[in-house]
């Protein structure tokens, strides 16, 4: 079932999200919704706050297969890279962004499982930039010189990458 997203500056996006306390079928069916959501948008992450839920759920796809992440945190990181980076909570809005090039996460799979990911380049960016989701900052927060911030409208035809 396709979610609605939240558009800033909806309040609930600057809420830090509560952890999970257990990996229930409701979170399992959440993760296949945010899944469905963020491909429908399209986009390559969605945080649960997103879509009006402030939990620590974020979900995640840059080609290789989606995937959630719950409770997910930042354990390690090194590194500096920028990409222009847009948000769907923020349509049209993109600006460089400076951000590790390589990070571990920690998080739980969607069968509760604990996980470890060693993420770099463009991933490393897409979960930082979900991370910051679930901490109640928008990639705006981030970016170094707000001139620098625009708005590009876009086609529907054109798939953008949009985090």
């Amino acid at each position: 079932m396709k979610l609605k997203i939240l558009t800033f500056p909806d309040p609930l996006l600057r809420r830090p999200a509560k952890p999970v306390k257990k990996v229930s079928p409701e979170i399992v069916k959440l993760i296949g919704n945010m899944i469905e959501t963020m491909h429908a948008a399209p986009g390559v992450g969605l945080a649960a706050p997103q879509v009006g839920k402030s939990i620590q759920v974020i979900v995640v796809d840059v080609g290789n297969g989606a995937f959630g992440l719950v409770n997910p945190r930042i354990t390690a990181r090194s590194g500096a890279q920028t990409f222009t980076e847009g948000c769907l909570c923020l349509p049209g809005v993109e600006a460089p962004v400076e951000r590790s090039s390589r990070v571990t996460i920690e998080a739980l799979n969607e069968r509760g499982e604990p996980v470890g990911i060693e993420a770099e380049g463009f991933l490393a960016t897409v979960l930082q930039h979900e991370i910051d989701h679930l901490d109640g900052h928008v990639f705006i927060d981030r970016v170094k010189d707000p001139s620098l911030i625009k708005y590009v409208p876009r086609s529907k035809e054109k798939r953008e990458e949009l985090i």
